[in-house]
């Protein structure tokens, strides 16, 4: 992975997005990758059933990551019921967990739908290419984001903005929420609101249409970044190596070392929005 410790989240962001497919290209040459991707391929298709699914560790696991679900790996008889729950029934356990991840994995396999329990085709080139291309745009952003919060969280955006379709789906998602309050100057304590009341809140300040628009989700990620790395600092040290990286790039613009005395500047998020 290229370091972007020390950096700004902006800059950070150029030289991410600039070598974003070489990175790619190393996570796929790496080894182990290649040996869990091969077995995912190899032995998904003889899956018909979430127990048969959660039997095959090698293949589970990579699923799981592939859904961001890595953290709840080790939750065996939570995925199991959850894949095996209806989708329609309001009180089945998928519609009662609100982390979106768990119903995009749920529909992503299929074992059970609207017309109940299946057997799915696993096979499908397209669901295998899917869940490969989403394991490794995962461990692409989460590797980022373990080096600069911020960079990782405007990347869930990016990654998930298209399927925001009304605000408890983004309330449903932690970096979601994070990346809306602040770049929309709202308190980090209206999550403890009613969930109405922070879906009013998020209404009134940003009409959701407004992101099939480049430009507005561009003013967004400008302003989340600038507000978060006021905030937070990242750092911002002069890291020749990335520099280098990114004059190598053609990004444009000089980069021009500078120390900057933090505890000087008074810094008022509000006035990004006057």
């Amino acid at each position: 992975m290229i370091s972007i410790s020390g950096l700004g989240s902006s800059t950070a962001l150029k030289l991410i997005d600039a070598t974003r497919d070489k990175q790619l290209d190393l996570m796929r040459d790496s080894a182990a990758n290649k040996r869990a991707e091969e077995a995912f391929r190899d032995r998904i298709g003889d899956i018909s059933s979430p127990e048969e699914l959660i039997a095959d560790f090698e293949v589970y696991s990579f699923v799981m990551r592939a859904f961001d679900l890595e953290d709840q790996i080790f939750g065996k008889g939570l995925i199991r019921k959850m894949l095996e729950s209806d989708p329609v029934e309001p009180s089945s356990l998928l519609n009662r967990l609100t982390d979106s991840r768990f119903r995009e994995m749920h529909l992503a396999l299929g074992f059970t739908t609207e017309a109940g329990p299946q057997t799915p085709d696993l096979t499908d080139p397209n669901f295998l290419n899917d869940v490969t291309t989403r394991f490794y745009n995962r461990q692409y952003i989460n590797e980022n984001d373990a080096q600069n919060e911020t960079v990782g969280t405007v990347l869930e955006f990016r990654d998930k903005f298209s399927g925001i379709n009304n605000w408890f789906e983004v309330l449903a998602s932690e970096k979601l929420t994070n990346f809306f309050q602040v770049a929309l100057s709202l308190p980090e304590q209206m999550s403890a609101l009613d969930l109405d009341k922070q879906k009013a809140l998020l209404a009134d300040k940003f009409d959701l249409e407004k992101l099939a628009d480049p430009a507005e989700r561009e003013k967004l990620i400008a302003r989340y970044v600038a507000i978060s790395d006021a905030v937070n600092p990242q750092g911002f040290q002069a890291n020749s190596i990335a520099l280098d990286l990114l004059q190598s790039y053609n990004l444009g613009g000089q980069f021009v070392p500078i120390t900057i005395d933090v505890t000087a500047v008074t810094f008022s998020a509000s006035r990004l929005y006057r």
